[in-house]
């Protein structure tokens, strides 16, 4: 299985997402310049030029219509995703961390780092359908969480928002007092005793968000059911866990990451800058693929669940299309 690799980027990867069809690829670095590539064959479409700061992660409309991104430079941009042109731009006084588009891409969330006084905070934005219509208050802002908010996304049917960040803790948040300008924290990890003990460093949902898996710098990933937040499974590595993705096709999960790039030189652990495949269900290691020269910073799987790419500290995007052995692994 040869990996395809993208070369666009100057700086480190540090999220990766596919639009709904899975035919287009976008990915964010530190080099201030979010791209979209094909996902079939690897093909850079253009760059979205606006950004000041790294880009730290993006999201794509359901109807592939528009992009939007967040970046170190305190705004959020969203784009016209076909033309690359800059609809709108929200302005804070913190760095953008995440963003999320809800389901019906009516809202999006947002979350800002920790910045002299001011603490983390998640952002409710309502997004109009007529450009000129947009707003930039949002219709809630909640703080208390301590340490920067790593991602925040939108739980089943809009009814929550789902958060974790550098305190270890997974937090479930109630926004419908949209009117209060407040959101209710409904349940978290913070007293779970088998939940992450280091920062959770990404997030990812299943296709019908019932569940979701955890990376963190605690070596292990976790999967948790969205109602309860209960832990289903754990999946240990030797390395800290940077990117998490799972399969939409196979009961397969996919872990990311490797050692700092600081530590490169003098940790034991160095080199080993590879994906790892668990199966969901039995948490068994099925294989690795390696490639990347840094640790693994992104990873993200096509919604058809037949390739998947990663990104690294290196720049490069590897696009890895997945044979019919893997399919047919047994275990």
């Amino acid at each position: 299985m040869r990996p395809i690799l993208m070369k666009g980027h100057e700086r480190p990867l540090t999220f990766l997402k596919y639009n709904r069809d899975g035919d287009l690829l976008f990915s964010c670095a530190k080099d201030h310049n979010p791209t979209v590539w094909y996902a079939d064959n690897g093909e850079r479409l253009g760059t979205y030029s606006g950004h000041n700061g790294a880009v730290y992660s993006c999201d794509v409309s359901w109807d592939s219509s528009r992009l939007i991104t967040a970046s170190a430079d305190q705004t959020v941009k969203l784009w016209n995703l076909k033309t690359g042109e800059e609809l709108y731009t929200f302005n804070f006084d913190s760095a953008a961390r995440s963003v999320d588009f809800s389901t019906g891409d009516k809202f999006a969330v947002i979350t800002t780092d920790p910045f002299l006084e001011k603490t983390s905070a998640i952002h409710v934005y309502r997004i109009a359908e007529d450009i000129d219509e947009q707003s930039d208050r949002p219709v809630l802002v909640i703080r208390g969480p301590t340490g920067r908010i790593n991602r925040a996304v939108w739980g089943p049917l809009n009814r929550t928002i789902i958060s974790c960040g550098e305190d270890a803790i997974i937090r479930v948040w109630d926004p419908v007092c949209f009117k209060l300008q407040t959101g209710q924290e409904m349940m978290s990890t913070k007293d779970h005793k088998n939940g992450h003990t280091k920062a959770i460093k990404s997030l990812c949902l299943s296709a019908d968000k019932s569940h979701f898996l955890t990376g963190s710098l605690d070596n292990q990933a976790k999967l948790w059911d969205t109602r309860t937040l209960t832990l289903l499974k754990s999946y240990s590595t030797e390395r800290p866990v940077n990117a998490v993705a799972m399969s939409p096709l196979l009961d397969h999960v996919v872990l990311g990451g490797g050692i700092d790039a600081s530590s490169v030189t003098t940790d034991s652990r160095a080199g080993k800058f590879e994906a790892k495949f668990f199966d969901k269900i039995l948490t068994a290691e099925i294989g690795g693929i390696k490639g990347h020269f840094g640790p693994m910073n992104a990873l993200a799987f096509n919604p058809n669940g037949k390739s998947f790419a990663s990104g690294g500290e290196d720049g490069y995007v590897r696009l890895h299309h997945l044979d019919s052995d893997y399919f047919n692994i047994k275990l």
